[in-house]
């Protein structure tokens, strides 16, 4: 034979899987992930308890008036007022969903399917925006329409994208031009 030959004939095949090994592996990843899940649903409820002195949010009333604007799109988010990375998870502020808003002169009223709707008050409202980012979500300059409310003792901002972006310029105009003639005339009374 030749020496080539004598080699090849010499050589095994190396043992293609080792199944206890792999399922191992398998089965250790599987427990991890649902460690890293477990811990951080347990730190979204950990949140939503620190956040319970938030009193309950506002429902709309029977009969709000008629609409000054409206929009479809998804909500983003709510967090501390100047702080976009600090979620209020409290009440299902936390929870991203559908959006429908209605702008009406008696407030805002936020109607999420899915999710807890929810009502802000025209006295409430502080200001409008563009903004490009609020908890955990960044969108281009501008990409995001977010609205400053007082709730309780705390002011919150809450992001909302429109379907159509070119809507969120007339929304800050209408809303901030809303809050300036409610700011007059409180202080005319």
């Amino acid at each position: 034979m030749t020496p080539q030959l004598l080699l090849a004939a010499e050589k095994e095949s190396a043992q293609v899987t080792d199944w206890a090994a792999r399922i191992g592996w398998v089965v250790g990843l599987a427990l991890f992930v649902a460690l890293v899940y477990w811990l951080m649903r347990e730190g979204w409820k950990w949140r939503g308890t620190l956040q319970g002195d938030l009193p309950e949010l506002p429902t709309a009333p029977d009969d709000p008036g008629p609409a000054r604007l409206t929009m479809s799109g998804r909500y983003h988010g709510s967090t501390t007022a100047g702080q976009w990375l600090d979620r209020i998870v409290a009440h299902g502020l936390g929870t991203r969903s559908r959006v429908e808003l209605t702008l009406t002169d008696a407030g805002l009223d936020v109607v999420r399917p899915g999710a807890s709707d929810f009502f802000v008050p025209a006295a409430a409202l502080r200001e409008a925006r563009l903004d490009k980012g609020i908890a955990g979500k960044v969108l281009t300059e501008g990409g995001l329409l977010v609205v400053t409310w007082a709730h309780g003792d705390r002011l919150i901002d809450s992001g909302f994208r429109s379907d159509h972006a070119a809507e969120h310029n007339e929304w800050v105009d209408t809303v901030n031009s809303m809050i300036e003639t409610n700011t007059r005339e409180g202080a005319e009374r």
